[in-house]
């Protein structure tokens, strides 16, 4: 397979996990929710006491833009804000019960992704791939 050859299937397989993250949400309870807050939702869930400037840090975007997300999950009722009580200029972000659901649902679909990558694999070829990913991983990360 030559390089144009594996461009071309990173670009869709990059492309395909959003739309089918975001045709999955549409047509589920969850339809009131984007693709970007489900990232939003997913940061929160992966991180304790997560706050919006980790969020921002997160997805790479401006603290304004994670400002109307949250205003808008917790409207909707997946997030909450909560002052720390240590230093009241700080907020924590929790997911609420609906968003633990979502959030879990979201997380099943990215697990299963996985095993399908990896079904059938050799330890050498698990391996294999793991390099390459770590290798395209840390090329993105370098260009931040």
């Amino acid at each position: 397979m030559d390089d144009r050859k594996i461009n071309e299937y990173l670009t869709a397989i990059f492309n395909n996990v959003l739309i089918i993250e975001e045709a999955s949400l549409r047509s589920s309870q969850f339809s009131d929710v984007s693709i970007k807050e489900m990232h939003t939702i997913d940061v929160v869930g992966d991180n304790k006491d997560a706050t919006p400037t980790d969020v921002a840090r997160t997805l790479m975007v401006t603290l304004g833009t994670v400002t109307t997300s949250l205003n808008n999950l917790e409207r909707k009722g997946y997030i909450e804000r909560v002052r720390s009580t240590k230093d009241r200029r700080v907020v924590h972000l929790y997911l609420t019960k609906k968003g633990r659901l979502i959030y879990r649902l979201h997380q099943r679909f990215h697990r299963a992704m996985v095993r399908q990558i990896t079904e059938g694999m050799d330890e050498t070829e698990f391996q294999v791939m793991k390099k390459g990913l770590l290798n395209l991983y840390h090329f993105l990360e370098d260009l931040k």
